[in-house]
């Protein structure tokens, strides 16, 4: 166990912590247009063609190209009117088309035997029972030929790939009503603490907000959640809480918020290890350092410090990625916007700072808020600077990335 005091460094614990999570294998069938979002656990190749018959592209005449080689302006080519058998409109398999024949089409129809081009309407007039073609077509001019979008039996997607609304539809066209797709991780929340309430707090009492923040941004990266109602500071309570996330709600993960640290009443890594392991206690990130992470029985846990804003940067440094492996997602970067600094960011040596700012027209201004509780620094902020390690900060006038944690995964 690794205590408090000993941080390891951000990308360390990043390491060990992933180490302890294998991702989710279980699937389920969904309909298609359920699926948004969601992680295909199946390679997936079309089961017809898009589209499934040569159609035409334009409004015009369907005709062999070999009758109008020789239309221009000044001479076009005359063929007859030949009109569609089918009262629907549909001409495939029609014998309209043959030589010397022309058939009306509108954009999305079947094209007729034997036609293998199609006129604009703009380019032809209709005179007497015949159409008068003004301009010569290539072979396949204005036609979508059958599989021009899609061939059947063409791969569309590969294990793993992340849904999105663009996909379902390509889904749907190809004749799919549903897809297998890995189920989502059951991540559980148990909040900490005696002085926590759910609403009207006394002096001394705690509005209750972590399991809400944290648990949104856990759907957001992929997850599933469930709450528990706030545990008290004893330690057989603790356990109990634990045990029932990990074995009768069949966790894929436990995020329990407070109760990190090294006071009297800081009894969660205590409660962790007596059932399971403390793989790793503090890390150096500031704010949100005394995180830790282990295993309650054979489920992994992060143990996200109780203040707000520590709770929020610990979650999106270690419980982001965590939820991303358990869910077949890949990490993918926040968005960052280029920004100069109004004045001097500090950092210690040795500590990732994430340090809160405000944007104005390319300029990223630090927000005065000392501390890790300060909620309204979160919500002030368009981001945050992200100062590495081995820095000890930013002067004055720096060229900064700023992250959006708050985009959407």
């Amino acid at each position: 166990m690794t205590a408090v005091g000993e941080r390891t460094a951000v990308d360390d614990a990043r390491a060990a912590l992933l180490d302890l999570i294998t991702p989710v294998e279980e699937t389920e069938s969904l309909p298609v247009a359920e699926a948004d979002d969601r992680i295909i656990a199946t390679d997936i190749d079309a089961p017809r063609a898009v589209p499934h018959y040569d159609r035409a592209a334009m409004d015009g005449f369907a005709v062999r190209a070999t009758d109008v080689v020789d239309a221009g302006e000044r001479a076009p080519v005359r063929l007859a009117l030949a009109e569609c058998d089918d009262e629907e409109g549909d001409n495939e398999g029609d014998e309209a088309g043959g030589p010397g024949q022309a058939v009306s089409v509108d954009t999305g129809e079947a094209m007729p035997a034997g036609a293998d081009a199609v006129v604009m309407v703009e380019r032809t007039e209709l005179v007497d029972g015949e159409v008068l073609v003004f301009e010569a077509v290539a072979p396949g001019e204005n036609v979508g030929a059958e599989g021009e979008d899609v061939e059947a039996g063409a791969r569309l997607f590969d294990v793993g790939h992340r849904l999105a609304p663009a996909d379902l539809g390509l889904l749907q066209v190809v004749g799919l009503d549903a897809v297998d797709v890995f189920r989502r991780p059951r991540v559980v929340l148990i909040p900490t603490g005696e002085e926590l309430v759910s609403a009207d707090p006394d002096p001394g009492e705690v509005v209750e907000s972590n399991s809400l923040t944290v648990g949104r941004y856990v759907e957001r990266w992929g997850g599933d959640t469930e709450r528990f109602e706030p545990v008290t500071d004893d330690s057989e309570a603790l356990r109990a809480a634990l045990r029932e996330a990990s074995e009768e709600r069949d966790a894929d993960l436990i995020l329990t918020l407070g109760g990190t640290s090294a006071g009297e009443r800081d009894r969660v890594p205590g409660a962790v290890e007596s059932i399971g392991s403390v793989e790793g206690h503090g890390v150096a990130l500031q704010p949100g350092h005394p995180v830790g992470f282990g295993t309650a029985g054979e489920t992994p846990v992060v143990m996200l410090p109780g203040y707000p804003v520590g709770c929020l940067v610990a979650a999106t440094a270690l419980v982001r990625p965590a939820v991303s492996r358990l869910a077949n997602r890949p990490l993918a970067d926040l968005p960052t916007t280029e920004a100069t600094l109004s004045r001097k960011l500090a950092s210690p040596v040795g500590t990732r700072t994430y340090a809160r700012v405000a944007l104005d027209d390319g300029v990223a201004t630090p927000i005065r808020a000392r501390g890790s509780g300060v909620l309204s620094s979160v919500t002030e902020a368009d981001g945050w600077v992200v100062v590495p390690e081995e820095t000890e900060g930013f002067p004055e006038g720096h060229t900064v990335a700023v992250e959006n944690w708050r985009a959407e995964q």
